[in-house]
């Protein structure tokens, strides 16, 4: 299973009733987080996701409602005694982004830094083994790809695939004589030898089944490549910066998007569930123009501070 928390749903500016930009993704006990706006340990606070078991930052740009969270975040890790490093991934120019905002910032520990498009990272592992890879090839417990998208800074959208393993074939691993101790290392894809003879962990597996995929796109215009990155989502977290499709020309000059256009790449990219975030200030109630998006694509939701998901692997 994987869970999903809105930390903020706001864009541009905090406000009294709706934090920044910021997502948890919680998997085998560890965490991801997309986006640290400001407030983001509140409302981790808030929403009880915990951040001692925080490995991994994925910053979709270095607009300060994405990251002006960070220091604060980081130096409370420091605080509550944290030794373990933790990655810090970003478009161009994160490195000296997070390092100019912990110039001033003691921390007990190591923050390992990579730039998307300028440094290559094969695979991310945690604590406790749980790993993250860049290489599609290269299968950790998840995937993660990244795409450029068309904002005013440079910025990148996030898609994570969590990886499921092929079914363990229970007779068959009975019937080649194989003992119940080795069966965990056949499952993880290993190949054991026992009594002189080589068993391959493909003769005990059976087909490989889908995983869970979430695709995370946010400050941006539509583009042509979303939908192909976007595509058989279990679930898309898209901006809806604008609610009202008569604010087009203002998400144009400013590069965000009405609820109507992500909702257009929703049905292009054949996700199951579009959930909108990163309201716009001046949109005070994001409910008035739900119908923009779902007139379009009916499996909308409009994200609020606190919201959960939990996806499950389909049989």
């Amino acid at each position: 299973m994987l869970d999903i928390i809105l930390l903020g749903s706001g864009g541009g500016l905090p406000l009294p009733n709706r934090y920044l930009s910021s997502i948890v993704l919680g998997y085998k006990g560890r965490k991801i987080l997309i986006d640290c706006g400001e407030g983001t340990q509140v409302a981790m606070r808030e929403f009880h996701t915990g951040f001692k078991s925080l490995d991994i930052i994925c910053i979709t740009h270095i607009h300060g409602d994405h990251l002006f969270g960070l220091p604060g975040l980081l130096s409370t890790m420091g605080n509550s005694e944290r030794v373990d490093p933790i990655t810090i991934i970003g478009p161009p120019g994160i490195y000296d982004a997070v390092k100019g905002l912990t110039l001033t910032i003691y921390l007990p520990y190591h923050i390992n830094i990579i730039e998307v498009q300028k440094d290559t990272l094969e695979i991310i592992s945690t604590k406790n083994g749980l790993t993250l890879s860049t290489d599609l090839s290269k299968k950790g417990d998840i995937s993660v790809s990244t795409i450029r998208l068309d904002h005013s800074a440079d910025c990148i959208g996030y898609s994570f695939y969590i990886n499921r393993k092929p079914a363990f074939l229970k007779e068959n691993a009975i019937n080649l004589g194989i003992p119940q101790n080795l069966w965990g290392r056949l499952q993880y894809g290993e190949d054991v030898q026992y009594e002189g003879k080589l068993y391959n962990h493909k003769m005990v597996l059976g087909h490989q089944r889908p995983g869970i995929k979430v695709s995370i796109t946010t400050d941006t215009r539509p583009t042509e490549d979303i939908p192909e990155f976007i595509e058989n989502s279990d679930l898309f977290i898209c901006e809806g910066t604008y609610g009202d499709h008569q604010d087009q020309n203002k998400a144009i000059v400013n590069k965000h998007m009405t609820f109507e256009e992500a909702a257009v790449l929703a049905k292009k990219g054949n996700v199951d569930q579009l959930l909108l975030t990163h309201f716009s200030p001046a949109v005070d109630h994001p409910m008035d123009y739900i119908e923009n998006a779902k007139s379009i694509f009916e499996n909308t939701e409009l994200g609020h501070d606190g919201l959960k998901f939990t996806l499950k692997f389909k049989d």
